[in-house]
């Protein structure tokens, strides 16, 4: 995950943190909602990252174990 996705995340959380605390607050349920809704944005966008992030470990994992049995194979 790239620094950027990481602090846009944050924010989006903090931001909807912040809106639900005010909708809370002033007996705003939209606000409060909306608050709610944006944490559960950023939670899914993290998500979604973090799998991204594990397919090119498993991608780079399943390379790596690809040329060590080519390697292998050719010193023979």
């Amino acid at each position: 995950m790239g620094i950027n996705d990481k602090i846009n995340n944050a924010a989006t959380e903090h931001l909807g943190s912040a809106k639900e605390g005010a909708g809370k607050l002033t007996g705003n349920e939209d606000l409060q909602r909306e608050g709610q809704q944006d944490q559960a944005k950023a939670k899914v966008a993290d998500a979604g990252e973090k799998i991204k992030d594990a397919a090119g470990d498993i991608g780079n994992n399943l390379r790596d174990a690809a040329q060590k049995i080519k390697d292998g194979f050719s010193k023979n």
